[in-house]
C-alpha cells in the first residue's frame, strides 16, 4: 500500500470519529498498518479533526520510529503498536472517549450482551480491562496494550472487536482503520443500550448462548447468511 493511501484511508476513519460525535474537540485517534511494509499511519497529537490534512499524519515502523512526517505521533501510540504486533489479522485500531462506553470503562464493568444488536457485533460481553498498577502508570500507553491483550486472552480478536480500558475509555480494532472505527460506533450503540437497559431493569440478565451466536454466526464467519455475496455486513 502506498503511503498516501495508508494516510487517506486512516484519515477517513479518524473523521467519521468526528462525524458520529465520537471525539470532541482533539479527543481519540484512529491508526492503520499496511503488512506488507509493516508501516503504520496514525492522528498526529493535538491537532483538530477540522484542520487535519492526510499529509499530517505521521508514519512510523513497528518499534515507533517516525519513518516519515512531521508531526509527533498520537500519544496512544504505543497501545496501537502493541496490538499490532500483537495480532497480524488487526489492520487498524481506534480509541475513543465516546460517552456510553466510557461510562462503562469508569465503572469498571464488561457491557453484558442483553440483546441481538449487541451479539450481531461482539461475540459475548465486551470485556473491561484490570486497573493498571502504580508501575504500569509509568508506561501508561505500552501498559495499556498490554492489558488488553491480556483481557483478549481465549479469545478471537475478530469476533471482539472491542475492548473497555478501566478508567479510561474504548478501544476497537478490524482489519483496517476503516473498520474499526465502524465498530467504534457500534461499541457506543451497543453501551448505550445496556446502560438504559440497567436503567429500566438493573436485574436484566444476558440473551442466552445460543441466541448470542446465532446472530454473531449469521454476519460473521464461513456460514454467513446475512445481506448479500461480497457486501460488508
Amino acid at each position: 500500500m502506498l503511503l498516501q493511501t495508508l494516510r487517506e484511508q486512516v484519515l477517513e476513519a479518524n473523521l467519521e470519529l468526528s462525524r458520529r460525535g465520537l471525539a470532541l474537540f482533539t479527543f481519540g485517534n484512529a491508526s492503520g498498518i499496511d503488512r506488507a511494509s509493516g508501516l503504520v499511519a496514525i492522528k498526529p497529537s493535538g491537532v483538530p479533526y477540522e484542520r487535519m490534512r492526510a499529509q499530517d499524519l505521521p508514519i512510523l515502523d513497528l518499534d515507533g520510529k517516525v519513518v516519515d512526517g512531521e508531526m509527533r505521533p498520537s500519544s496512544d501510540l504505543d497501545t496501537h503498536l502493541g496490538l499490532y504486533r500483537f495480532s497480524a489479522e488487526i489492520g487498524g485500531v481506534v480509541h475513543t472517549h465516546s460517552r456510553s462506553a466510557t461510562i462503562w470503562a469508569q465503572a469498571r464493568r464488561p457491557i453484558p450482551c442483553f440483546g441481538t444488536t449487541h451479539a450481531d457485533y461482539f461475540r459475548g460481553e465486551v470485556p473491561v480491562t484490570q486497573v493498571l498498577s502504580d508501575e504500569e502508570v509509568r508506561t501508561e500507553e505500552a501498559s495499556t496494550g498490554a492489558a488488553i491483550i491480556r483481557a483478549l486472552a481465549g479469545r478471537d480478536p475478530l469476533e471482539m472487536p472491542g475492548m473497555l480500558v478501566a478508567g479510561h475509555g474504548p478501544f476497537t480494532w478490524g482489519r483496517d482503520a476503516v473498520e474499526a472505527a465502524h465498530h467504534a460506533v457500534l461499541l457506543e450503540e451497543v453501551a448505550a443500550l445496556a446502560l438504559a437497559t440497567v436503567s429500566i431493569n438493573p436485574a436484566a440478565v444476558p440473551i442466552p448462548r445460543s441466541l448470542l451466536d446465532r446472530h454473531f454466526l449469521r454476519k460473521h464467519g464461513a456460514g454467513a447468511f446475512y445481506g448479500q455475496p461480497g457486501a460488508p455486513s
